[in-house]
């Protein structure tokens, strides 16, 4: 099916099952221990040994030997092997670094070696017990230094846009601002560790791992160990998180298929969480300028923002401008970004990549130039609002609301009582409140699925689509249910498996929307198919309380399907809508913050995010993305950073005792609100990405609240106690 004119009125829109809060159908499963994730599978018949990594302790340079022999010797082991028994890999499409193979050092903690053992406790001795020498090379591991010699990326990455003449609007407006904003490099620190098992059969393999992408993981392995992809099968079905962390193709994977080929054994991999941090990837620390002139009338007419990050040589930029070239209007704009190599290990993809660091520094500037001109900041967001992208004015957004959203916002959270900078106290507490605008694009790729409809009624639903704890296995059987005329628990999911259609997977919002709509697409040929198999060619075919009816006919799901069911198979594919229509999601994120006195500890005391992200599919597992979100953005703001060794190149608090993420007691109380909206242009369902919605701006929101409280405005993240300390206001 393709999606290629704004939707009409279609079976959705019934909203029998649809838009209804629902539990997740996979949640007794995960509370009692019975959802299988990667590290888990077992098989009674099968002896499984267990693989534990050998990393590089060198950022850069070359392997020079690799000395196994105390190894090989030791207790257990039943298999060594070293990146360079297996030479050279190809590496694949969607990986920057290598995973494996070879003698070239690229970053810290890099894979070059796995032992394999009959226990986990012996692979690890007897990795220990691994001799590496190297000959070591310098390498670049500042980006405040490397910002200097910093290059345009390539063209394809879109790095500069311009729009009028931004420098002379720059100079002539009467109230400006110019200043530079640092976003650190942070963790994905999924709960869920990288972990793999893998199997031979033959020249085939089978691969149980922790996946958001099937087919992007099953295309790169097969390149990178020389094989054809259909002689691998994946499977995914529970991934205990990912964050973007788990978008491509892992080290634990590829280690785990060597390591089952010299034993000949089933093998389990699972990288250590001190590993983690440097050998799979992270967000990209920033350098942000942002330079913003305006009129006293509150309106901007001149708007620059220019980023450097850095990564490793062929990387990409962190695209932290992008949401600037959408979210406010003003006639004269620049953006430019700016890649410098660094020999960290790999940039790439970590929840809303670019507008979450983007926004981190946008939204405290907004905020900045706002205060100069006097003017409210939830107002003067409102006053620079726009209908049509602004690079582009004759491209209008296909649904936008962002005004609803803080009007809402500011009413429900009580923003009148903000009061004035420095000057409400509560207790030992500074009481600041701050905003946001929140902004994300709306993403759509091809996804397909299959749908069986069975001699008992019941449809199953097959697609490779993934669920990393955002209710995809929920939100499919309410499509199915809503589509097919039934009860949702007539519906079965299956998920993650690469033998299924490919689909969306889960990444850059893209997920629910498209992944539901390539099941709304299946259904509508499966809808078709049982209609055409009655003899029902009218158009009054309705399907509803497990029945199909036209006219004065009546016939049962289960009678429809007869003995041998129906099985129909389509993909959603999409046409030229979003090239016509910016198609974006908008929200407002409000927090109220205390601030120790003495101390400059901040507290938050109360969070809220308005959303306007077109139909809601799932309230229930929807408002759980958006406040996990918010706890992320808790954390960007006040804690987590990868901190960089500069001398050896590597991020030093690399576990969960030193990358400081929220607890419970950090986040008391939040509200999420869904603005009732539809968007035709979107999709079949009408409906929009929200998951990354909820993390953007929500760190700026709680930085304007900590200047609300205390007078101090910090623009370099996280804001730790020695950034307010020193500097709080004298009080009483």
């Amino acid at each position: 099916m393709k999606f290629d004119r704004p939707s009409g009125i279609n079976p959705i829109d019934q909203l029998r099952v649809v838009g209804k809060a629902h539990p997740r159908i996979d949640g007794l499963l995960k509370v009692t221990g019975q959802a299988t994730y990667a590290f888990e599978w077992s098989d009674e018949e099968k002896t499984c040994a267990y693989g534990y990594p050998v990393c590089s302790s060198i950022a850069k340079g070359t392997i020079v030997s690799i000395d196994t022999s105390a190894a090989r010797g030791a207790d257990g082991v039943l298999a060594v092997v070293t990146s360079l028994d297996v030479g050279e890999l190809e590496k694949g499409e969607y990986n920057t670094a290598s995973l494996f193979g070879g003698n070239r050092i690229q970053h810290y903690h890099q894979a070059i070696a796995l032992v394999v053992a009959s226990s986990f406790e012996q692979a690890r001795a007897a990795a220990g017990l691994v001799k590496v020498e190297y000959n070591q090379a310098a390498g670049e591991f500042d980006l405040h230094q490397a910002k200097k010699v910093a290059v345009t990326p390539d063209p394809s990455q879109e790095p500069e846009t311009s729009t009028g003449d931004f420098l002379t609007a720059y100079r002539n407006s009467p109230v400006v601002l110019d200043e530079t904003y640092v976003t650190p490099d942070q963790s994905h620190a999924m709960m869920e560790p990288h972990a793999s098992i893998a199997q031979w059969d033959g020249d085939r393999l089978k691969l149980w791992t922790s996946s958001q992408m099937i087919d992007w993981w099953r295309s790169d392995l097969a390149t990178t160990l020389g094989i054809d992809k259909k002689n691998i099968d994946l499977m995914s079905p529970f991934v205990g998180g990912g964050f973007g962390g788990k978008l491509f193709l892992r080290s634990d994977a590829v280690l785990a298929a060597f390591g089952a080929k010299a034993s000949g054994l089933r093998v389990k991999v699972a990288l250590p969480r001190p590993v983690i941090a440097n050998n799979t990837t992270h967000r990209p620390a920033t350098i942000q300028r942002i330079r913003i002139g305006a009129g006293h009338d509150g309106k901007i007419n001149a708007i620059s923002h220019e980023s450097w990050s850095g990564d490793l040589e062929g990387g990409n930029p962190e695209t932290a401008v992008n949401q600037t070239r959408l979210l406010y209007a003003g006639e004269n704009r620049m953006t430019a970004m700016k890649l410098a190599t660094l020999d960290l290990p790999e940039g790439n993809a970590m929840r809303a990549p670019g507008e979450t660091p983007g926004l981190m520094a946008l939204e405290i500037a907004i905020d900045e130039i706002a205060e100069k001109l006097d003017i409210d900041p939830v107002e003067f967001r409102i006053i620079n609002d726009t209908q049509v992208d602004p690079e582009k004015p004759e491209r209008p957004f296909s649904h936008r609301d962002l005004i609803g959203c803080l009007r809402r916002g500011a009413d429900l959270f009580g923003w009148k009582e903000r009061g004035k900078t420095g000057q409400r106290r509560h207790g030992e507490q500074l009481i600041g409140m701050g905003v946001a605008a929140a902004f994300r694009n709306n993403l759509v790729v091809p996804s397909g699925a299959r749908v069986r409809l069975n001699h008992k009624g019941v449809v199953t639903v097959e697609t490779d689509m993934t669920d990393i704890g955002t209710g995809s296995y929920t939100i499919i059987a309410q499509t199915a249910a809503e589509m097919m005329g039934t009860e949702i628990d007539k519906v079965v999911v299956k998920l993650g498996q690469s033998g299924f259609p490919v689909s969306a997977g889960s990444g850059g919002q893209f997920g629910a929307n498209s992944a539901t709509s390539g099941v709304y697409a299946a259904c509508v040929k499966l809808r078709e198919t049982v209609a055409q198999k009655l003899g029902f060619n009218g158009p009054d075919v309705v399907f509803e309380n497990g029945k199909v009816r036209s006219g004065n006919r009546s016939v049962s799901l289960e009678e429809a399907a007869g003995d041998e069911g129906i099985v129909v198979e389509d993909t959603i594919e999409w046409g030229d809508l979003t090239k016509t229509h910016q198609q974006s999601t908008f929200g407002a994120h409000f927090v109220e913050v205390g601030v120790d006195v003495a101390t400059g500890e901040t507290r938050i005391r109360r969070m809220l995010a308005v959303c306007a992200a077109g139909r809601i599919l799932n309230p229930m597992t929807a408002r759980s993305q958006v406040i996990g979100a918010m706890t992320m953005g808790a954390g960007a703001a006040l804690s987590e950073e990868l901190v960089v060794d500069k001398r050896l190149g590597f991020f030093v608090n690399h576990d969960l005792a030193g990358y400081e993420i929220p607890v419970h007691a950090d986040i008391p109380h939040q509200d999420v609100v869904f603005m009732d909206e539809i968007d035709p242009m979107s999709s079949p369902m009408k409906a929009k990405g929200v998951g990354e919605l909820g993390l953007c701006g929500v760190s700026a929101a709680i930085a304007n609240a900590i200047y609300n409280a205390t007078g101090i405005r910090v623009r370099d993240y996280p804001i730790t106690l020695d950034k307010l300390v020193g500097k709080l206001p004298k009080v009483a």
